[in-house]
């Protein structure tokens, strides 16, 4: 994706203060003039030989890359890379379909849904690396499991490839997150809970397709709002179903699916987790927000966003869930051309979650066009250096 970079002469100038220097002592290592000084920082004069670049980045003890706005590899990179192609594998290995004999006892039922209960646990806690690390041997196992008995344990595999596509769609890794929910659905046929459970997670992985709308309230449809957890299942597909049209600029149909969801949620109440949804009303209203942001009306998205973090409920969402409503928070901010905001709920997000901030390709994104910003405060803009997209 292309984008404007900051001008190397404001990159200077926020560094050269983050060194505590001033023009005249910055001039002065450089053996240059504070006039050179100020014209490079106004971008009145342009840095074009390689060696002044060099020079200035030596002074101000960055590396030169950093200095002319190349993307630089944050930390992790590689090893979040490694374990995306790790879980591609275990996603793709099918040893025990063909009878191949195993070495070792398969995962008990219940060891293999503890293992994956933990799974969630650290989703929802929005520790994206160390899932990364955890999810290859639990894909593993469960596929054994599986074949060896394909009943015994079957939420289990559903709930391990649902765990398995959230994280891949924060990682920006569609085809693989679309392949994990497709297993999840493909393992829940035949229960009606398990499939509308493993729809949930299809809705994120297809968000941007409009055709995926009635696949929502086609699974939404098969579960009767009788208990808190039916309605929580229930309502969360109308949020995805919500989410969809949204992305397709359907107001209308917006609104119904968030206002029927949302008369669900008053049911259920704040404060639970059904089948790892979250739902309730601050979920809803956190939804109506990211609607906002994807049909434009940055106003509504900033005044629902100001309203939701105001309700308790908003302090029992997961760590993972505030973090990314915070995300379209900027979002909503930008719309508005309140970079100040943006910026402010970004840096909150990246103190709670610095994982949905540093290893989210969409977030990351983000936090780049706050900091393009002229008027962007200094802080998101060292954080857009840290991250390597200014």
């Amino acid at each position: 994706m292309s984008r404007d970079p900051v001008p190397i002469g404001r990159r200077v100038a926020y560094l050269r203060v983050r060194r505590r220097l001033s023009q005249q002592s910055f001039a002065d290592r450089l053996g240059k003039s504070k006039s050179w000084v100020d014209k490079v920082e106004r971008g009145v004069r342009s840095l074009e030989r390689v060696s002044t670049i060099r020079e200035i980045a030596a002074v101000l003890r960055v590396d030169a890359a950093a200095l002319l706005g190349r993307d630089v590899q944050p930390a992790g990179v590689a090893e979040r890379r490694e374990g995306v192609a790790q879980i591609r594998a275990a996603l793709s290995a099918y040893p025990m379909a063909f009878g191949r004999p195993t070495d070792r006892e398969v995962m008990s039922p219940d060891r293999l849904a503890r293992e994956v209960r933990h799974a969630w646990m650290i989703f929802q806690h929005a520790r994206y690396p160390r899932l990364v690390e955890l999810l290859p041997t639990v894909v593993t196992e469960v596929h054994r499991a599986h074949a060896q008995d394909p009943q015994a344990g079957r939420a289990a595999v559903v709930e391990a490839y649902r765990v398995t596509a959230a994280l891949l769609v924060k990682l920006d890794e569609g085809s693989l997150a679309w392949l994990a929910a497709d297993r999840a659905m493909s393992a829940a046929a035949g229960d009606r809970v398990l499939l509308a459970c493993a729809a949930v997670q299809l809705g994120q992985v297809l968000r941007a397709s409009a055709r995926a709308g009635p696949v929502m309230l086609a699974a939404a449809s098969q579960i009767a709002p009788g208990t808190p957890e039916e309605m929580s299942l229930r309502g969360s597909l109308l949020v995805q179903a919500g989410l969809i049209a949204a992305r397709a600029g359907d107001d209308r149909v917006v609104g119904e699916l968030l206002d029927e969801a949302a008369e669900l949620a008053a049911q259920v109440g704040d404060g639970q987790d059904h089948y790892r949804t979250a739902f309730g009303p601050t979920a809803v209203e956190l939804a109506w927000v990211a609607a906002a942001v994807d049909v434009g009306d940055g106003p509504q998205a900033v005044a629902r966003h100001e309203k939701a973090i105001g309700r308790d409920g908003w302090r029992w969402l997961p760590v993972e869930h505030c973090a990314a409503h915070l995300v379209d928070a900027a979002r909503a901010y930008l719309l508005t051309d309140d970079p100040a905001n943006a910026a402010r709920v970004l840096l909150r997000a990246d103190s709670v979650a610095p994982a949905e901030i540093r290893h989210r390709p969409s977030a990351r994104e983000v936090v780049a066009q706050v900091a393009r910003d002229p008027t962007a405060p200094a802080t998101i803009t060292q954080l857009a250096i840290n991250l390597g997209v200014l």
